[in-house]
């Protein structure tokens, strides 16, 4: 198997992992994704030259290894959706029988899965999940036949598993709509215009109310008049997204506050990523959960790779102003401040996707990390939620900084204090108490903060 050159391989901790890293170049967010042997599978690993490195794969089978012995045999977890609902209070929605039903999470990926179907339903078989009650896929550019030679759509195939994969497993009872592009996005504007083409079709057409967006850019490749219009153009959507009660989420990037410039070379000062600096965008960071085995919330630390930090084009808006303190304030500068909130990312405390679109000796479970995996998951916890609230909560900004900001609902988010994005030797941000240009205000207990959520907007 060759993959292009978009992509570089390197070892994890473990002899036996195989890591895929997306290169810089390339911008869906799932970074990295790790071959993982099953309970169930115990062939002979074999090496695999990926632009000139050598790389190690262990044959899975179709059952996952449980979190213990991925713990056991890894040195680190990897969580199963029953682990990561309780983690993060959505057990307390799920169990009261708010699962999603009645709505709609659309994902916007480049190519997409010619497998996504199949490999969503072993993935719920294996975890025992129910499959959702939709699946569609909306291609209104078109489609492009799946090489799984080529690591551009190898890495998107990635993606568009693990936000289908990881969106159904919050909300079981949501319609998934997955929409594609047949142009890989990348940095700068190339698939920018087929993406806001996907997400207005998606309105203008009332597919649903929620949107997940796992792919970003430097935002200052985009400062040049060109750009500024495809900034201009995706902003007045995301206004009118949030006019017409629609939830829109981005994951905030991969590489802390180092990001590349159009050649692929770090920016020498701190950046951070479009869309996710959007004001009308929830922006979600990253974080290293630590849970037990069976899903019980110990504690959590900023993850280097959580993008976060100040736009240095979009000015401060309003829900910021009115609820971060003068200390935040004097460091925004009058401009926005990334993420809003965060979720693990972290891939050494990883999270697991089923895939069967490569060969066969390489098809199984992956771990799988980054801050892609929080957009999906928040939009299946407020699919959850508008099932709560019997209608749309749309932007959930202004309730979110209200909710953090007060110390009554202290119980609402998993504040964390710890850890930094300093990355690839551009100095970052610290993790403090309260809102920090890291994690945000942290990560969710969502049993508390959608009811907190909903009456906010009465």
């Amino acid at each position: 198997m060759s993959l292009s050159p978009v992509y570089r391989w390197r070892w994890g901790i473990a002899a036996a992992l195989l890591i895929l890293v997306l290169a810089l170049s390339m911008l869906p967010l799932a970074l990295r994704a790790t071959h993982a042997a099953g309970s169930d599978a115990h062939a002979k690993p074999f090496s695999v030259n990926v632009n000139g490195h050598q790389v190690i794969l262990a044959a899975t089978g179709v059952k996952p290894p449980t979190d213990a012995q991925c713990r056991q045999q890894f040195g680190h977890p990897c969580y199963s959706p029953q682990e990561i609902r309780r983690a993060y209070g959505v057990d307390g929605l799920i169990n009261k029988g708010d699962i999603g039903t009645g709505q709609t999470i659309i994902i916007i990926d480049s190519f997409g899965s010619p497998t996504i179907a199949s490999d969503l339903h072993t993935f719920d078989m294996s975890y025992g999940l129910p499959d959702p009650p939709s699946l569609k896929i909306y291609s209104p550019l078109g489609t492009k036949p799946f090489n799984h030679t080529n690591g551009t759509m190898v890495g998107w195939a990635f993606e568009t598993t693990l936000d289908v994969e990881w969106a159904h497993a919050m909300a079981p009872g949501a319609n998934i709509a997955l929409m594609t592009s047949p142009v890989a996005e990348t940095q700068g504007v190339q698939g920018m215009p087929q993406f806001l083409f996907l997400e207005q079709f998606a309105l203008d057409h009332n597919i649903g109310k929620i949107i997940s967006q796992s792919w970003a850019t430097t935002e200052n490749n985009l400062f040049y008049p060109g750009g500024r219009q495809v900034f201009a153009s995706f902003n007045n959507f995301y206004k009118q997204a949030a006019a017409d009660h629609v939830t829109v989420f981005s994951s905030s990037g991969d590489g802390g506050v180092a990001n590349p410039n159009f050649k692929g070379q770090i920016y020498p000062f701190p950046t951070v990523n479009f869309p996710a600096s959007s004001p009308y965008v929830t922006a979600v960071g990253g974080t290293s959960l630590m849970a037990t085995t069976s899903g019980h919330y110990q504690s959590e630390v900023a993850w280097s790779g959580s993008g976060g930090g100040v736009s240095q084009y979009w000015a401060e808006p309003d829900y910021q102003k009115n609820n971060l303190p003068s200390s935040v304030q004097r460091l925004l500068n009058g401009h926005r401040g990334v993420p809003d909130v965060s979720y693990n990312a972290d891939p050494n405390t990883s999270i697991l996707v089923y895939i069967s679109f490569l060969s066969s000796s390489n098809n199984g479970f992956y771990f799988i990390g980054g801050t892609s995996e929080g957009s999906p998951q928040w939009a299946g916890i407020i699919a959850d939620g508008n099932q709560f609230a019997g209608h749309p909560l749309g932007f959930i900004n202004p309730a979110v900084y209200a909710i953090g900001n007060s110390s009554r609902y202290s119980s609402d988010f998993h504040d964390v204090t710890t850890g930094n994005n300093s990355n690839s030797g551009i100095t970052g941000y610290h993790a403090k108490p309260g809102w920090d240009p890291v994690t945000g205000w942290g990560s969710p207990n969502a049993a508390n903060l959608i009811p907190d959520i909903v009456n906010h907007q009465r």
